[in-house]
């Protein structure tokens, strides 16, 4: 269904937005909480427009595309069977089962930094951790990082480009990756590796075993999802601190304010910048009229940095509410991995204080803003000691 015609109240790909997302956010949430745009039609920025779409899923649904994501495309009572099934995957005891591995990895990649002057940091760490940490904790191979490195990047560029065929192509691409991976372990019967993915392919879902396109769709979510959040996350952490040397220098003295610290800073600016949502019925939300199927962009940060919400949006706080924070997002599609992502961002920070002694902007500057869908810095240059 075509929406009906309104005028644009802003343009989410003009050079001044890109530029600065989060400070274009905050400026259109000042002036247009529910704002309209020919790209994404419905954005939606304030804290209180957010939730009500979040706790509203039979009128906001999930299923924005005509290509089933499992779960977080889906709607209940489906959403429900299948989520219920994933949730245990993420479950505390696999979580803290998986950290020494999580820290030995992040070890690694933060000792090559100590003493490097002049570092790009989304290169030098940020992904290669999230890629590493991802396979570790999914069971894949080694051997399976650097092509999975060159996925990402050709999709995250696709996506910038809107390229559908190059997205469809890297969809067919990412599959065929996955369905080695399951032959594989069919093929290795009761010698198949003890991993996260071997159980997926035993999972059952209302009685019934979970077909190879659900497990692929879970995996591609997963992959695409976690490693470009945790990616983005770091990058984002880092720069702030760099930025901020005396939250850097505190969270040296006392690591137990590091997790505090993570959460307060990517309230400021979320690794993850818009979900997306389409409507079931006509309805009425920041003062907008909106009708049936058409499609509402929710923005993180933005609803992050409401201040009827959070008093001084700008200002480092380790005391703010925590259940307002909506970095992990709410209602039945809050982000299951939440346990895992938090504990892989705690490691990632906590082993780059340990292995330096500070580190700072690069001379000139070097944080590059990532452009629309991307957030965080797509460069980041960092003098590293």
């Amino acid at each position: 269904m075509n929406p009906p015609a309104h005028q644009p109240d802003w343009n989410p790909r003009a050079d001044d937005v890109q530029h600065n997302q989060i400070r274009a956010y905050d400026e259109v949430a000042g002036r247009c909480p529910v704002a309209f745009s020919e790209m994404l039609h419905w954005s939606v920025f304030h804290h209180a427009d957010v939730m009500r779409v979040l706790l509203d899923p039979v009128t906001f649904s999930n299923a924005v595309s005509r290509h089933v994501a499992v779960p977080n495309g889906m709607d209940p009572p489906e959403h429900t069977a299948y989520r219920r099934a994933i949730e245990p995957y993420f479950s505390a005891q696999r979580v803290d089962a998986f950290e020494p591995a999580c820290r030995e990895i992040a070890a690694a990649l933060a000792q090559a930094l100590a003493g490097g002057g002049e570092v790009e940091m989304i290169a030098a760490f940020a992904l290669p951790f999230a890629v590493r940490a991802q396979c570790a904790f999914l069971g894949w191979p080694e051997t399976l990082q650097a092509s999975l490195t060159q996925w990402l990047q050709k999709s995250q560029a696709a996506t910038l480009a809107q390229d559908r065929p190059a997205l469809a192509a890297l969809a067919l691409e990412f599959d065929g990756i996955v369905a080695g991976l399951l032959q594989a372990r069919q093929q290795a019967g009761a010698a198949a590796p003890r991993d996260l993915t071997t159980a997926l392919m035993h999972e059952t879902v209302n009685g019934a075993r979970m077909s190879a396109a659900d497990i692929t769709s879970i995996l591609r979510n997963w992959t695409v999802g976690e490693i470009g959040t945790i990616a983005a996350a770091v990058g984002i952490l880092a720069q702030w601190l760099a930025e901020h040397g005396d939250v850097q220098a505190q969270l040296r003295e006392n690591s137990a304010l590091v997790p505090a610290a993570i959460e307060e800073i990517l309230r400021m600016h979320g690794p993850l910048a818009t979900n997306r949502r389409v409507t079931t019925c006509p309805v009425d939300l920041g003062g907008r009229s909106i009708g049936a199927g058409e499609r509402v962009t929710i923005y993180w940060t933005s609803a992050n940095r409401d201040g009827h919400v959070f008093e001084q949006p700008d200002t480092f706080r380790l005391d703010r509410d925590p259940s307002e924070n909506l970095l992990y997002g709410a209602g039945i599609h809050v982000c299951p991995g939440a346990p895992l992502a938090r504990m892989e961002l705690r490691v990632a920070l906590q082993a780059l204080l340990s292995a330096t002694t500070q580190w700072q902007p690069a001379a000139g500057g070097g944080a590059v803003p990532a452009v629309y869908p991307a957030s965080g810095f797509s460069s980041l240059r960092l003098l590293v000691q």
